[in-house]
This record gives structure tokens, C-alpha cells and sequence, in this order.
């Protein structure tokens, strides 16, 4: 690969149950690269799990937090970025994944269809967003984020069907071919 840019490597994006967190891990392992999760991050900051944040402060105030986390994994050169699936949606967020774009990141948008949601996340475990009728509130959500993920992305991997590996190998391939 190419000497390390000012912009992440790659930027992985993409709704609920994709496997965002399992990609970039595996990922960040294979190239040799720093791994940033913005979930993770604020849930390190805070010192509690998200859902807990959303019960006790609030979704506005979750927001802020993981725009925080987001600009700064964002900002980590050489980075594999992964990205909270409501993120994007924060403008300030959207600004800074195009921005890393436009500096040389990939941005990798993770796709999915209800049926394999459903069975790697249950829709029924701690997704504040889900918790209410989850497989409608997964349906809703992607209706709201499909176009700004689809905006994002310099490139689309779908997820169905596949095994992690495979999905790791053609994202390392995209950011290969990219370097």
C-alpha cells in the first residue's frame, strides 16, 4: 500500500446488523492499520453502553457524543473508520465522511436486507432505535438512511449471504486497489 494519507484508509458505513464493527476488526487486523469504532468510542468516553446514554440522557445528547467520537476517528490518518448507522445522518458527520472522501478514504457502505438484520442482531436486543416493532423500525430507518448512504459511498458491499471473511477480503480489495 501507498504511504499513509491525512485521511482515514477506509470509512465503513451502513445500517444496523451489517457487521460494520466485525468487518472493520478483521480489517484493521489485515492491513496493519488503526482501528477507530465511533460506537465503541462513546461508549468509552461515557463509561456506559449506548443504550444506557439513550435512557438516561437522550438521543440529542448521544448525538453529540458520537459526533465527537465520529470527527475525531474521522481525523486519524490511515485509520479503518467504522461508524455508528445513525451517524451520517448528523450533518456534521456527513461533512466529515465526505471530506475524508475527498482526501483519498474509501467510504464503504455495508448492505443489508432485513432477513440477515434480523438474524445477526435479533432486532430485539439493545438498539435503542429498534426496540419499538423492530423489524418496521428497521424498514423505516433504511428508507430515511439508504440515500445518504448510497450518497457517501464510493463503493457498495453486500453482505447478504456471505460469510465475514469474504466480505473482509473484498473491502481489503477495494482499499488495495484504491492505494
Amino acid at each position: 500500500m501507498s504511504a499513509v494519507s491525512a485521511a482515514p484508509l477506509v470509512v465503513l458505513v451502513g445500517p444496523p446488523g451489517v457487521g460494520k464493527s466485525t468487518v472493520a476488526a478483521l480489517l484493521a487486523e489485515r492491513v496493519g492499520a488503526p482501528l477507530r469504532d465511533s460506537d465503541s468510542d462513546v461508549e468509552a468516553a461515557a463509561g456506559r453502553p449506548i443504550a444506557d446514554i439513550f435512557v438516561e440522557e437522550g438521543e440529542e445528547y448521544f448525538r453529540g457524543l458520537e459526533t465527537a467520537a465520529a470527527a475525531a476517528a474521522l481525523a486519524e490518518p490511515g485509520a479503518v473508520v467504522c461508524l455508528g448507522g445513525g451517524a451520517v445522518m448528523t450533518p456534521a458527520v456527513d461533512e466529515a465522511v465526505s471530506a475524508a472522501a475527498s482526501a483519498g478514504a474509501r467510504v464503504v457502505m455495508l448492505d443489508v436486507g432485513i432477513a440477515d438484520a434480523a438474524r445477526r442482531i435479533g432486532l430485539n436486543q439493545s438498539r435503542p432505535l429498534l426496540a419499538i416493532n423492530p423489524r418496521a423500525s428497521w424498514i423505516a430507518m433504511m428508507e430515511t438512511r439508504r440515500p445518504t448512504y448510497e450518497r457517501l459511498a464510493t463503493d457498495v458491499v453486500d453482505t447478504a449471504g456471505r460469510d465475514v471473511d469474504s466480505v473482509v477480503a473484498e473491502v481489503e480489495a477495494l482499499v488495495r486497489d484504491a492505494s
